[in-house]
């Protein structure tokens, strides 16, 4: 069975820098929760930051790649530098992805870490621009497919292909 990574505060989990979640009623997850397929992570918590923390952001263009390539950092609104931490972090989620042989994660949208379409500017002014964080960075780098939390039926899909291709390989050979 194909196994997702999904981000921790998606399921209930209180790992958010504010120390709430975001968590996600969608019965598309909660059928992948019941199945046994979702590994949960929370990249800032595995990077080592507590909960709850001061907000961060990228500082600089690029988003998540940026940082991967040390030309951006992730910084909090009064200067301290969690770049190692972010970093940290996004390598745990893909030891995650590697041990359970995950090709595909369900992630946070607007997160520093998890971000896959939307990040915050890192004016810490509350606006948003199109990018990626650190860990969806790396996973999609990795040739994992990220979407977020409201891309539920397109990680469906891809998953049944994912699937499909499987079922069609083991029985060509």
């Amino acid at each position: 069975m194909e196994k997702i990574l999904v981000s921790a505060c998606l399921l209930g989990a209180k790992v958010r820098y504010h120390g709430g979640d975001a968590n996600c009623d969608d019965p598309i997850l909660r059928g992948w929760l019941n199945e046994g397929r979702l590994v949960a992570v929370c990249p800032e918590q595995e990077g080592g930051l507590p909960t709850p923390r001061p907000p961060v952001e990228i500082v600089g263009v690029g988003g998540g790649r940026a940082v991967l390539a040390r030309a951006a950092f992730v910084r909090t609104a009064a200067g301290h530098d969690v770049t190692a931490s972010l970093s940290q972090g996004a390598d745990r989620a893909l030891d995650l992805v590697k041990q359970h042989h995950i090709r595909i994660a369900v992630l946070k949208d607007g997160s520093p870490s998890c971000g896959s379409s939307l990040i915050f500017d890192g004016s810490f002014s509350g606006l948003r621009v199109a990018g990626a964080g650190v860990t969806a960075a790396l996973l999609e780098a990795q040739g994992v497919r990220v979407f977020n939390q409201g891309e539920l039926a397109s990680a469906r899909d891809c998953l049944a292909r994912v699937e499909t291709t499987e079922t069609t390989e083991t029985t060509e050979q």
